[in-house]
């Protein structure tokens, strides 16, 4: 069973339809304003933009359709440079257990010459937003922090920095890679700026996303292009618009919010089970649990390293070791390090994550597995 959904999510059926459509009859290109096909196409997009809009409670002008959140993060943090510069504020903050695609883009500052200061988190995987807010100065540009941990599944305090920020003239970004559709409350306050969204984690296809540029004051925030050419996406992300990635992602963000309350509450239940079906390995689960959303749960198994608990289960589920972009090198986790993990546990944590579409794995044989390599004597740990 495929149980790795943090780092994409199988298309939902509806979604497939959706995509077909505008790829195989109504493909024509948003830009030809001079012939039904492309009317058709434009319709298609600002539809798409909408549903987008109401999954944050934004208004559709402040949605930028982009490749996904790693384009979104990149766009957010490096096009806020030359405005940094000219305003004379250039110290970022953000957190130690921030995605690659927030953290690296950050470093690229910091290597410009722009002060960063990265706080920890709180031994439950989520930070303090007291001290993410005492960590903002006067010439604060920037403070981005994810909504949902991609390894823990942990939800960060969204509202609580927010709210702190309310005399700040920092930009509040998030990065809610994980969490877009899948919780709600905290994209809608008013003082979050610019938001970061990937299609593909929420059922729709890879290839597709959005930054949300929420107005202030009836200004949006000052970004500068990364690219150049054509105007499209207010000139902030120019190039012919794949529509019909674009209508997925629509369609998808509409499904997401017209089913929130079902899918929540079936994602709750899929996580209970698999809880009590993996109990007598005595699995230690890392992450507050009353902060974690219901999609994500990451544990360790006393005994058993991540590369030989993966395997073991190879026929049974797809899991992940953490995050799917470093997971190749097998390094340990900088989010598991941050949270002080020991060294035991950081090397035989693993991921499972689940969606609406997920099938629930054959527990009984998943924990048989274990205890047969148990019984047998089969190397466990490296």
């Amino acid at each position: 069973m495929y149980l790795d959904c943090a780092a994409t999510c199988p298309i939902d059926p509806r979604v497939q339809a959706e995509l077909r459509r505008f790829s195989e009859v109504d493909f024509g290109n948003a830009g030809s304003r001079t012939h039904v096909p492309g009317q058709v196409a434009r319709q298609a997009v600002e539809r798409a933009r909408a549903h987008v809009a109401r999954v944050a409670g934004v208004r559709r002008n402040e949605v930028i359709f982009t490749s996904g959140a790693t384009e979104s993060n990149n766009l957010a943090i490096l096009g806020l440079e030359p405005f940094g510069r000219t305003e004379k504020r250039t110290h970022l903050v953000s957190t130690t257990i921030e995605h690659h695609a927030v953290l690296e883009p950050l470093r690229v500052l910091a290597g410009r010459g722009f002060d960063l200061t990265l706080v920890d988190p709180e031994p439950g995987g989520w930070v303090d937003a007291g001290r993410v807010a005492a960590a903002v100065r006067p010439d604060t540009l920037l403070v981005s922090v994810m909504q949902v941990n991609n390894e823990t599944g942990v939800q960060q305090p969204i509202t609580g920095i927010a709210d702190r920020l309310s005399g700040s003239r920092a930009f509040l970004h998030v990065d809610a890679a994980q969490g877009f559709g899948k919780a709600l409350d905290a994209l809608r306050h008013r003082r979050v700026d610019l938001v970061s969204a990937s299609g593909h984690k929420l059922c729709g296809p890879k290839g597709t996303g959005a930054l949300i540029a929420r107005q202030r004051d009836g200004r949006r925030p000052p970004l500068t292009p990364l690219l150049y050419g054509g105007g499209q996406e207010l000139g902030l992300r120019p190039g012919t618009l794949p529509v019909a990635l674009i209508a997925a992602f629509g369609k998808a963000a509409e499904l997401a919010l017209d089913e929130h309350a079902a899918r929540r509450e079936a994602a709750e239940r899929f996580g209970q089970r698999l809880l009590e079906g993996l109990a007598p390995l005595a699995p230690r689960v890392h992450g507050d649990p009353a902060r974690r959303l219901p999609y994500i749960l990451n544990l360790s198994i006393p005994g058993w390293d991540k590369e030989t608990l993966i395997e073991a289960w190879a026929d049974l589920a797809a899991i992940s070791d953490g995050a799917a972009c470093t997971s190749q090198s097998y390094t340990c986790s900088h989010v598991l390090a941050a949270m002080g993990l020991s060294a035991q546990d950081e090397a035989g944590a693993v991921r499972i994550s689940w969606c609406h579409l997920s099938e629930a794995p054959d527990l009984e044989a998943m924990t048989g597995a274990l205890l047969a390599g148990s019984a047998s004597g089969a190397p466990r740990s490296s």
